[in-house]
């Protein structure tokens, strides 16, 4: 496939990693697919993955597991990484047009020609389908979650044109994962992985609403709605609120699934991490801004270990 502005010099993304393999050593003409599917930028697949972490972790607790499922771990990381991929392919396509006026999005392969639509459709279908093959190594419930987040997915491109906060359609669709740790163990929803759920979408409204800092006057400029802009002077306020309420609700669910001392700990540590960007966020600072949001990955971690090793401790001490 060859495409129009994909010669020449190299089209760094914006907002990629600084010196990633990316832009280092993969060859030159995958590179724009590459950036198409934000692997030079982890942070997407990572916080698409960390609730599915969150809730295998839960469902090892409410089961009596000594440990989340290994095969589960790495189903959910390729099925994260893919995903995460098909959805930003996906989402430039229908928002190409918009990333053209805003300075961080214009160097996008989309908008900067680097790659044609009907190529990058094709490879939406290419991770699609990827996707779709991890999702067919779990339950026939599973299966049905699984593909239930479509929805969302599909809808939240458009929604920053007429919702005035389209984070909280985001936050369907990423939290997604705290669904599915648990209905492919018990092959049902229950109330302690709808908590988890509800716990995970407050968390991306503040989360994202911290990424969204980065756009605020171009936004403006192009018409595009954000909680940046919805929540203006009162955007701290709005995230601490939306962490308080994450952290509240995902506690919620540690103890309805049977968590005990380490695991809680593990929530108090993750409600610290939340707390401390809350407190550093300067809403002027835009790479500031980037960093506390990619820093989500360590609170996520976070919660994760405790929950993990509450479910290894349970089974220590009988």
């Amino acid at each position: 496939m060859t495409d129009a502005g994909s010669h020449g010099a190299d089209h760094r993304v914006a907002d990629a990693v600084a010196g990633h393999w990316v832009d280092r050593v993969a060859p030159q003409r995958a590179r724009p697919y590459l950036r198409l599917a934000r692997i030079d930028r982890p942070i997407g697949w990572w916080l698409l993955l960390l609730p599915c972490w969150w809730s295998s972790a839960l469902a090892a607790i409410a089961s009596g597991a000594a440990a989340p499922s290994p095969l589960h771990l790495v189903l959910f990381f390729i099925g994260s990484v893919a995903m995460r991929g098909a959805g930003s392919t996906y989402n430039d396509i229908a928002d190409r047009d918009l990333d053209a006026q805003v300075e961080r999005t214009r160097s996008r392969p989309l908008p900067s020609g680097q790659i044609r639509a009907r190529h990058a459709a094709l490879f939406l279908v290419v991770q699609s389908l990827v996707g779709l093959a991890v999702l067919l190594q779990f339950n026939a419930v599973a299966i049905a979650v699984g593909i239930a987040s479509l929805i969302p997915v599909a809808i939240y491109p458009f929604m920053k044109r007429i919702m005035p906060v389209p984070q909280a359609v985001l936050g369907l669709a990423f939290a997604w994962g705290a669904l599915m740790g648990w209905v492919a163990v018990f092959g049902q929803l229950d109330a302690a992985a709808l908590l988890l759920y509800a716990g995970t979408i407050a968390w991306v409204i503040g989360y994202d609403t911290i990424y969204a800092v980065q756009d605020i006057e171009d936004d403006e400029i192009a018409g595009i709605r954000s909680s940046a802009r919805f929540f203006g002077r009162r955007m701290r306020g709005a995230i601490g609120l939306c962490y308080g309420a994450s952290v509240g609700f995902i506690a919620a669910a540690a103890l309805l699934a049977g968590a005990g001392a380490v695991g809680l700990l593990g929530v108090i540590l993750f409600a610290a991490h939340l707390g401390s960007q809350v407190l550093r966020l300067d809403t002027r600072d835009g790479r500031g801004a980037l960093m506390l949001f990619r820093s989500n990955r360590q609170a996520g971690l976070i919660l994760f270990l405790g929950l993990a090793a509450d479910a290894a401790l349970k089974q220590i001490v009988g």
